[in-house]
């Protein structure tokens, strides 16, 4: 039987300095698994496709499927594969970016050996032949999968986002949603990313993200997301953190704004991904984005007041759907 939603991306092993609390050392993390896990709030029928070397614990790969998630999308390389993954938090600021001895250092903390050789993510975007081999290939996705309902695209690579858009089109997916890799999104890209916007039902950047695609064109993010819309997106909704989102409608021209649901933050990692993972499901339970975006805020909301991909999993039940009932009386069109 085929997965009801699927999501494909770049797993990591997560090494999190959160603002308060001991660190987090070597824990299941990755873009994709954020959205699956903040998606399984709402359905549990769902597929991974990712990229792991022999050293990735397999009593991670055990857990997930007890949550509801199918792993066999899972590839297993031969040999280790670098998945590390480090972010440091001071005030709610992500400072992965930087060199991790220093903040280990700061809060006089012993640096673990397993981060020794670990080198902050370029900021330069890598050329465009180039895919790193923590990408999935298409090759590796198994043909039931293919047959899934909806399909989420976290960030990748640029080739190996369109090589996967490519065959998920291909196969006649009917939802598919796509969020971009920041190291792409700048100017000289705009008119490339019409090949990934034309047919797509959602494409959910940051606002961070969508500014530094149109740096030097224009502060509005309406009209950023009226020019995305153009090339051929049905919805564009943009991820503004503490500020909530925007979602446009391309076909209606219709623009509304969804507050951030007021909650607590205990650990901010992954949340943009889990908003993904309930605008999916919600997108495909109901196919109305206004609704699926609410369930994107909710599951954001959730997964930031704790830590890790499947907290959302253990709020009370009926939190969920009460954040949604009151999320939906707070949209409005603007």
């Amino acid at each position: 039987m085929p997965p009801h939603l699927l999501f494909l991306g770049r797993l990591a092993r997560e090494y999190i300095l959160p603002m308060e609390g001991a660190p987090i050392l070597d824990r299941p993390g990755g873009n994709p698994l954020y959205a699956a896990g903040a998606a399984t709030l709402w359905q549990k029928n769902i597929g991974l496709v990712a990229r792991v070397g022999e050293d990735y614990p397999s009593t991670w790969l055990r857990e997930f499927s007890s949550y509801g998630i199918d792993t066999k999308g899972v590839q297993i390389i031969p040999g280790r594969l670098d998945l590390r993954s480090f972010r440091a938090y001071e005030a709610n600021r992500d400072l992965s970016r930087t060199n991790p001895v220093g903040h280990f250092a700061r809060r006089q903390l012993t640096f673990p050996k397993a981060l020794l050789g670990y080198r902050p993510p370029e900021k330069k975007e890598k050329a465009q032949a180039e895919r790193p081999p923590t990408s999935p290939l298409v090759n590796e996705i198994p043909k039931e999968y293919l047959e899934a309902s909806a399909a989420h695209i976290a960030p990748l690579d640029f080739l190996s986002q369109g090589q996967l858009l490519t065959a998920l089109r291909a196969a006649g997916m009917p939802v598919i949603t796509l969020d971009p890799e920041p190291e792409y999104m700048h100017p000289h890209r705009l008119q490339d990313l019409r090949l990934f916007l034309d047919g797509l039902t959602a494409f959910l950047p940051s606002e961070e993200e969508i500014r530094s695609l149109f740096w030097g064109e224009t502060h509005d993010l309406w009209e950023m997301a009226k020019t995305l819309g153009d090339f051929g997106c049905r919805y564009i909704i943009i991820k503004r953190g503490r500020e909530g989102q925007l979602l446009y409608d391309a076909a209606a021209k219709k623009r509304w704004i969804l507050p951030a649901y007021n909650s607590r933050v205990a650990d901010p990692t992954g949340a943009g991904d889990a908003f993904c993972g309930g605008f999916l499901a919600g997108f495909q339970e109901h196919n109305d984005a206004i609704k699926a975006a609410a369930y994107g805020n909710v599951s954001a909301s959730i997964s930031m007041e704790g830590s890790g991909p499947f907290y959302p999993l253990d709020v009370l039940p009926g939190l969920s759907q009460a954040r949604l009932d009151a999320m939906l009386d707070m949209i409005r069109e603007t």
